[in-house]
């Protein structure tokens, strides 16, 4: 065990695992913990697996360590301020590529350059 977690600390986890109600984490001493859905952000989550991912590190506050269990319950929305939403969605290249950029290149320029020469 590195150092003993209290209530109040902002430490450093790792996400170990995902479900409805919320995200599992490692903390640094070793033990476990979960931020519950209504500790994930201040706005309404639908899907935690859009605010946070397996492996990822993120900070937390510890709001309450259950010591039977030695599970703490986690806060991401008393640390992070406004954490992103994260759509998941990947870029799709349209059919023209860079085409119409490279059409329209030469013009811009060219009315860039007239309009510095006009000044």
């Amino acid at each position: 065990m590195e150092h003993q977690v209290h209530v109040g600390d902002i430490v450093d986890v790792t996400i170990t695992g995902i479900q409805p109600y919320g995200a599992f984490a490692l903390l640094p001493d070793g033990s476990s913990g979960l931020i519950h859905i209504s500790e994930i952000s201040d706005g309404f989550v639908r899907d935690v697996n859009q605010f946070v991912f397996y492996g990822e590190q993120v900070k937390v506050k510890v709001i309450d360590i259950d010591n039977v269990h030695h599970q703490a319950r986690l806060s991401l929305k008393a640390v992070a301020k406004k954490r992103r939403f994260r759509k998941r969605k990947s870029i799709v290249e349209t059919p023209k590529g860079f085409n119409p950029l490279r059409e329209m290149m030469p013009r811009w320029i060219s009315r860039g350059i007239a309009k510095e020469e006009d000044v």
